[in-house]
């Protein structure tokens, strides 16, 4: 999805730095991540966005890492991810047609809606569209231009998620959880996302504590887990998959040990620093697999 995006962005231009950040853009606060290389160490940190102050952001990038392209991924909070039928036309034509299909299920106008997509193998005859506000992109890229940063690739979460797991020939269940949002499961193969649901009434996951998990939250959890498994055999046809992981802050290893009493699969629990810098580092994953 990352091409759609950028071709409509006014700003797009080419490079002349050889370092690229992973940024991941969340509601009120931009993490950065730099991979080590050659003269270069490895460095995170989180910048502070204030009422979407974008300059002010991406201002401490450039202060803070000097030039750079930057592969984002942006939260959840600013777009709406929506499934709509593939219109039955040219490929150079599906933007179009796919902005009329989807004006009536998001809550932007017409007028304001910049659309990608992406499709599943997993569910023939379908487009995953994303919807983000046409008004914040330009300003984010305005942004970057002012601050001497370029833009060369721009993700969302669920598909950010799906670097989890690359090679993998078998099915993985991620349950992926960002402090204070919704839960998302996803399930992944070979680094492609086949399924994603988010489910309400786990935001405060990251601060249960291990009694709270065994008094009810790890078999609530399970249930979900189990449903979204259950679609993914029965109405996408696929074979079950063959592994369960966490990727969250707080209790993991803990929950990880309680989920596996329901489960015959294997249960892991990702480490990382903190969910934010692992989205940032995904970021730069993207990049990878689009070159690749």
């Amino acid at each position: 999805m990352v091409e759609g995006f950028l071709k409509k962005l006014s700003f797009w231009k080419t490079s002349n730095t050889d370092l690229t950040l992973g940024v991941f853009i969340a509601q009120s606060s931009l993490s950065v991540y730099q991979a080590e290389q050659e003269q270069r160490p490895e460095k995170s940190l989180t910048i502070p966005c204030v009422d979407g102050d974008w300059s002010k952001a991406f201002a401490a990038i450039t202060a803070q890492f000097g030039t750079a392209q930057l592969e984002i991924v942006l939260a959840n909070h600013y777009y709406q991810l929506v499934t709509a039928d593939k219109p039955n036309v040219a490929d150079d034509e599906l933007s179009q047609a796919l902005l009329w299909s989807v004006k009536d299920m998001v809550s932007e106008p017409v007028t304001n809606i910049h659309l990608d997509y992406f499709e599943s193998s997993a569910v023939g005859g379908k487009l995953n569209v994303v919807v983000a506000q046409k008004n914040v992109l330009s300003q984010l890229a305005i942004a970057c231009d002012d601050n001497g940063l370029i833009i060369s690739g721009i993700s969302i979460e669920e598909l950010a998620f799906s670097n989890l797991s690359v090679n993998d020939s078998l099915a993985h269940l991620v349950v992926n959880h960002l402090p204070d949002k919704e839960l998302l499961l996803t399930v992944i193969k070979q680094g492609e996302l086949m399924m994603q649901r988010r489910v309400r009434g786990f935001a405060k996951l990251h601060l249960a504590k291990s009694d709270e998990l065994t008094m009810g939250i790890a078999d609530n959890l399970s249930l979900e887990i189990q449903r979204s498994m259950d679609y993914f055999e029965s109405q996408l046809r696929q074979a079950p998959v063959a592994a369960i992981e966490l990727l969250m802050d707080g209790e993991s290893q803990v929950l990880a040990q309680l989920l596996a009493a329901n489960f015959n699969q294997k249960i892991t629990a990702v480490a990382h620093a903190s969910m934010d810098t692992q989205l940032a580092k995904f970021a730069l994953a993207e990049q990878a697999r689009r070159l690749a």
